[in-house]
């Protein structure tokens, strides 16, 4: 009868209730359960909400196999600071020497004023300013995301046709034709031929390749370049001037090179020598070739992706001179070249132009 009397007693300090409000278990209950919660604060929530229920200390210690100690620590913070108490204290160490006055500081100077005598600020100019370490500005740069040695140029169309060039253009790649092939057409007038005053040192074992460090100039060529975007292949040549003429003669090169009955689309830019009336006048003759000019002051669009891949016919070159293209399965094909010319020249990117190869024919 005693013993019986002695086990329905209670053992140690009355626990004191908790009286959990509905916004509090709700809380409680989301952060318990929430996926993304940290498992220290999910262990406390479900510690607070065993407590709610009425068990006492032993017995949310064995529900949530942890020890008394823990579960009175944060039952007691809880009742006492609500959900507050269940945040991590400030841990112990050295306080902070840089103010929140001090970073307003650096970064008002950073966005809002200029150094004297220099440029732009760099981490031991905007040090001495504020009297920080040049490590400290590092660091509040970088937080902030501030690189005042970099600048990015950008430029304002005035096209008044901007907007309706940019859907025929963007149109024409997301939608291309049927049995049509597109072409960036360009030029880069002005090339610096350039040798180097001794022959190149070839690559040998444990030795790399060499070459001077001076070199002679041979004058400038002009490159005329027309890329199909969906294979990769290039038509390319070099001219001495960067005349219509000169543009005429590559129009004439792209029309032996593409296969015949095909439609063909040209991107090209604003340049004059693309508007002449002799220019008009071989459009007009070569129906087929469909001519959508870039905006001003717009680069040519190239696009990137496996969709415009697989809709444009691949142009690969074959040894074959072409196939014609048909309503039938098969795709256009670019004839290759059987003696490629000393100005030819490969815009791939695996591929680099030379200037100095080919200086006797400049």
């Amino acid at each position: 009868m005693q013993t019986s009397a002695y086990l329905s007693m209670t053992v140690g300090r009355p626990t004191k209730p908790l009286d959990l409000t509905r916004e509090e278990k709700e809380k409680l209950t989301l952060l318990a359960r929430r996926p993304k919660s940290a498992q220290a604060m999910a262990l406390r929530a479900r510690i607070v909400l065993a407590a709610a229920e009425g068990l006492n200390n032993g017995e949310v210690a064995r529900k949530l196999h942890i020890t008394s100690a823990t579960v009175c620590k944060w039952r007691e913070r809880f009742r006492v600071h609500r959900l507050e108490g269940l945040l991590d204290e400030p841990r112990p160490g050295a306080p902070r020497s840089i103010t929140d006055t001090q970073i307003e500081d650096v970064i008002t100077q950073t966005l809002e004023t200029m150094p004297d005598n220099s440029t732009h600020w760099s981490t031991r100019l905007m040090a001495r300013k504020t009297g920080l370490s040049q490590t400290a500005v590092a660091r509040i740069w970088r937080a902030f995301g501030l690189q005042p040695h970099r600048v990015e140029n950008f430029k304002l169309s005035k096209d008044p046709q901007f907007v309706e060039k940019v859907r025929d253009i963007v149109g024409l790649y997301l939608n291309p034709p049927d049995r049509a092939i597109v072409l960036c057409v360009d030029e880069k007038s002005q090339v610096q031929a350039l040798n180097r005053t001794q022959p190149i040192l070839p690559l040998a074992p444990g030795v790399p390749a060499r070459q001077s460090h001076d070199y002679e100039r041979h004058g400038v060529t002009s490159l005329f370049a027309a890329l199909d975007v969906a294979s990769g292949v290039t038509i390319s040549s070099c001219y001495r001037r960067h005349r219509h003429q000169e543009f005429l003669r590559f129009l004439d090169t792209i029309e032996a090179s593409v296969p015949r009955g095909c439609e063909v689309h040209l991107v090209m830019d604003n340049y004059g020598t693309h508007k002449v009336k002799k220019v008009r006048a071989w459009f007009a003759r070569h129906p087929r070739y469909h001519v959508h000019f870039t905006p001003t002051s717009a680069k040519l669009a190239e696009p990137r992706g496996t969709v415009i891949r697989r809709s444009y016919p691949t142009m690969r070159p074959s040894r074959k001179p072409y196939r014609r293209c048909r309503s039938g399965k098969g795709h256009a094909e670019l004839p290759r070249p059987t003696q490629p010319g000393p100005q030819t020249i490969c815009l791939d990117r695996r591929c680099r132009f030379d200037p100095g190869e080919n200086q006797q024919t400049l």
